[in-house]
């Protein structure tokens, strides 16, 4: 994967943007999705998506660390007004459940040190909100290419995840709004 700094430009998002970011990303040790779209007037557009890959073959510390590195990057210069991530959920395996919420520690931390409204959604809510309760991962990734009109699907899976977080945001608050408006 290539080097986020070098795939992310400073200047993607200007200081005066007309609408706000919404960045969903899809912990864990290994592989960290992202997804930023922006909350725009005709519906939520895709401003970048991918993956951090903090390297298999390195110490669970030293992945960490690496994603605490890329996740204040993406923060500094996506400058999100908000950041959903995946909710812990109960896991078959514990040792996997452990290491999911190591990488959601350090991304909630890197969010609350950016000073971001944070916001998570158990992974059930954002596959109800884009198709139903047990949509595969394949459909979460065409719903997620269609809602955004993209001509292909956003990979990896986890930046597909990623994506579906911040579309349920995006998704929740506009409904939000209507309903107020009643």
């Amino acid at each position: 994967m290539p080097d986020l700094a070098a795939a992310i430009p400073e200047d993607l998002v200007p200081p005066d943007a007309p609408w706000p970011v919404v960045l969903g990303l899809d912990p864990g040790t290994r592989v960290v999705g992202y997804g930023a779209v922006v909350a725009a007037d005709r519906g939520p557009r895709l401003l970048v998506c991918g993956a951090i890959d903090a390297g298999s073959l390195r110490t669970v510390p030293e992945r960490l660390a690496r994603i605490a590195r890329d996740v204040r990057l993406l923060l500094g210069r996506l400058r999100p007004a908000v950041v959903v991530v995946e909710k812990a959920f109960h896991a078959v395996n514990a040792q996997s459940a452990l290491r999911i919420g190591e990488g959601r520690g350090v991304i909630l931390a890197a969010a609350a040190e950016h000073g971001c409204r944070i916001v998570e959604y158990p992974p059930a809510v954002a596959k109800k909100a884009l198709c139903h309760g047990s949509a595969s991962k394949a459909q979460i990734r065409a719903m997620v290419t269609t809602i955004l009109g993209l001509a292909q699907c956003p990979e990896p899976d986890d930046a597909s995840d990623a994506l579906a977080l911040a579309l349920t945001h995006v998704h929740r608050r506009r409904l939000g709004d209507l309903l107020g408006r009643l």
